[in-house]
């Protein structure tokens, strides 16, 4: 399997995914796609994945849990078949979890569901962890997107295809700021979560998502346990 190296920043990246799925949002050209953290099992939230696969997103994380779950594997097909990239989620516990019990997760998930691209959680932000996801990235295919959840140490970006930089609350939200190193990427490798989010707020909230993210996720409630009111509406901006 080809190697991703050991590029050491933002120059030396891998290539911006090529945005795709629900237009959530239009201003002027720019266009923000949706990445969806499916964290609801279908047996118990079986209509929201019909919207989802209704209206397939840019991305779905799928939180798969430990054991195989059937539920899941009829809508991770329909999803795939409709081109939307599908990341199995992993907790890397920000670099303390050891890198083969996250290998191993990985291929186990994709075992379960023939699923390809990863979403590398609760990762470390600094530099001396980056040796660290460099070992866990080596090698794999598909998709592959990190979840600091701020922006990082720049070197990150050479390690991913898409990074988290953004996930908590709309009133943190408000206060974020791009670093420089960010400026020089495109918007399609970066990924924001918000939560929190009314109605009347979605169309300012995803206006400025749209300056930052080329992917990006509203909740109206406290996080990822439900699928938004709004999810496959369009929302226009002027």
């Amino acid at each position: 399997m080809p190697c991703l190296g050991t590029p050491s920043g933002p120059d030396a990246r891998r290539p911006a995914v090529p945005q795709q799925g629900v237009r959530l949002l239009e201003v002027g050209e720019a266009a923000v796609g949706a990445c969806v953290p499916a964290y609801f099992h279908p047996a118990q939230a079986a209509e929201a994945w019909q919207r989802l696969v209704a209206v397939p997103p840019r991305m779905v994380v799928l939180d798969a849990g430990e054991e195989r779950e059937p539920a899941y594997a009829p809508f991770v097909g329909r999803l795939l078949q409709a081109g939307t990239e599908v990341l199995a989620r992993v907790d890397t516990d920000f670099g303390v979890r050891p890198a083969a019990d996250v290998r191993a997760e990985l291929r186990r998930v994709r075992a379960w569901y023939g699923v390809r691209g990863v979403f590398l959680d609760q990762v470390a932000s600094g530099p001396e962890r980056l040796e660290y996801y460099r070992e866990i990235v080596d090698g794999i295919r598909g998709t592959i997107v990190l979840n600091p959840g701020v922006y990082p140490d720049p070197g990150y970006a050479a390690l991913a295809d898409v990074l988290v930089t953004f996930e908590g609350p709309l009133a943190a939200y408000r206060a974020i700021r791009e670093p420089a190193w960010a400026r020089t990427l495109a918007r399609g490798r970066f990924c924001h979560l918000i939560h929190g989010v009314h109605e009347r707020s979605w169309a300012g909230t995803l206006r400025k998502a749209a300056r930052l993210a080329g992917a990006v996720h509203l909740s109206d409630g406290p996080g990822w346990a439900v699928l938004p009111a709004y999810y496959g509406r369009r929302i226009v901006a002027g």
